[in-house]
């Protein structure tokens, strides 16, 4: 009997800390990891908060370190700006086709300086900022990004519009900016492969009572996160973004907006919402010592390890108001730009209101808008809330419904990070079993 030669070679889908977990697992155990990331750096929506829960630790701090050290494993093939076209195969032999996007930059020549980015002409709105900074037509997503590698965004771009331009090739000295690239096809062969994609954002502008997109003071918990950041667009300093700009007094932080509700099919709890809101209530007293925070919360679900505890530290020594309540609208003070908010206390059972200068809305989040895309390529099935669904999620959570593909972090189930990194180990430990049992001829 013939023994089948053994692939040792992996795919993980998705560059957040789920999938640079299970990279770096694969890459120690000798095996060959190919990371496929669709936006022009990995790091994934970690990158974009300022802390973490319940430590306030630096976000970018705790993640920088393994970004660097994943893209530059010895065993690890990062392919950023890519995504996957095609799956063919079987567990054990996988054939996946990913599609490169021309950066327009050769990867090998830049050294990101960030002159072409300076001479750029053509701005848009920054994704990594949550549109609340621009960027340039060419660009590096975040000051952290890796590889540091620009990117031209062809849609935006004057030279691909007009034929005009490019000001970015003449100033580049490295010689690096090349308008003529083209997209490439790889073909990958493969024993195992994890999904790890992450999350989106759910934006509450089907939610009108909370005067999302209409009320320039009511923001998302995101956006206050890169508001709050030292390196965002507003350098740490939280302020409002109406005409006066001025550091908040009051802030209202509310909950579960668009989250375990029925009606938008989102009848699940986010995971991370109460805590994150704690968070940020707590860098504003941090920041601001005379600024109060009031969250408007269902209930609190603060399960994970010195979870409670971060609750009752942010009432005791940071002066966090929780109200059990139900908020029903938010209105504009059209004079002072403050805003007024409704709400039930479920408590005490009446009906109140209070103004505050700003608002933050901890909206639901989602899976990201290209997962049922991915699944109809991967042969996989979702649950009917597009999660990635596990045949045996108590025994075996990162197990889909094909076998030889797995999944980690918040594409599987909502998690905060810590589950989102011991998730990413899990499903490497997962595609390890399935290379070894196929290279001893198992089924």
């Amino acid at each position: 009997m013939t023994t089948p030669a053994k692939n040792e070679n992996v795919l993980i889908i998705g560059g957040g800390v789920g999938g640079i977990q299970a990279a770096l697992d694969l890459g120690g155990a000798g095996m060959t990891v190919h990371m496929v990331e669709k936006s022009p750096s990995i790091g994934g929506r970690m990158a974009q908060l300022d802390k973490t829960f319940p430590t306030n630790d630096c976000s970018i701090c705790i993640l920088a370190p393994k970004m660097i050290e994943c893209f530059n494993h010895p065993n690890v093939n990062c392919y950023t700006y890519s995504e996957i076209q095609s799956v063919k195969g079987k567990a054990g032999d996988f054939i996946v086709e990913v599609l490169r996007h021309a950066r327009f930059v050769h990867e090998d020549k830049c050294t990101g300086c960030g002159v072409c980015m300076e001479k750029c002409p053509t701005k848009t709105d920054s994704e990594y900022e949550m549109k609340l900074a621009q960027r340039k037509a060419i660009y590096v997503p975040f000051m952290q990004a890796v590889p540091r590698v620009a990117t031209i965004d062809k849609d935006i771009c004057i030279y691909f519009k007009t034929g005009k331009c490019k000001i970015c090739e003449k100033v580049c000295q490295a010689k690096a900016v090349d308008h003529s690239m083209k997209d490439e096809v790889l073909t990958l062969k493969v024993g195992a492969i994890i999904v790890a994609t992450g999350y989106d954002i759910y934006m509450p502008y089907d939610m009108p009572e909370y005067g999302y997109g209409k009320y320039k003071n009511v923001i998302t918990g995101m956006e206050y996160e890169r508001l709050i950041n030292a390196a965002g667009p507003t350098h740490g300093h939280l302020q409002r973004l109406s005409d006066d700009h001025r550091t908040p007094k009051r802030i209202a932080f509310i909950q579960c907006v668009g989250a375990r509700d029925v009606r938008a099919n989102r009848p699940y709890c986010s995971a991370v919402c109460c805590m994150h809101s704690t968070k940020d209530a707590t860098l504003a007293r941090e920041h601001y010592p005379d600024l109060d925070s009031y969250i408007f919360y269902t209930d609190i679900r603060a399960y994970g390890k010195g979870f409670d505890e971060y609750i009752q530290r942010g009432r005791r020594e940071y002066g966090i108001t929780y109200i059990r309540a139900k908020p029903g609208e938010v209105r504009e003070d059209p004079a002072t730009k403050d805003l007024i908010l409704y709400y039930t206390d479920t408590e005490a059972q009446k009906v109140k209101e209070e103004r505050f200068d700003m608002v933050v809305l901890a909206t639901a989040i989602i899976p990201r808008a290209d997962t049922k895309r991915l699944a109809e390529i991967l042969g996989v099935e979702l649950t009917e809330y597009s999660f990635y669904m596990s045949p045996d999620p108590e025994f075996r959570p990162a197990d889909t419904t094909r076998p030889g593909i797995f999944t980690a972090g918040y594409c599987q189930k909502p998690m905060d990070i810590p589950d989102s990194v011991s998730g990413g180990s899990g499903a490497a430990a997962r595609a390890m079993e399935t290379i070894l049992s196929h290279a001893m001829g198992a089924s």
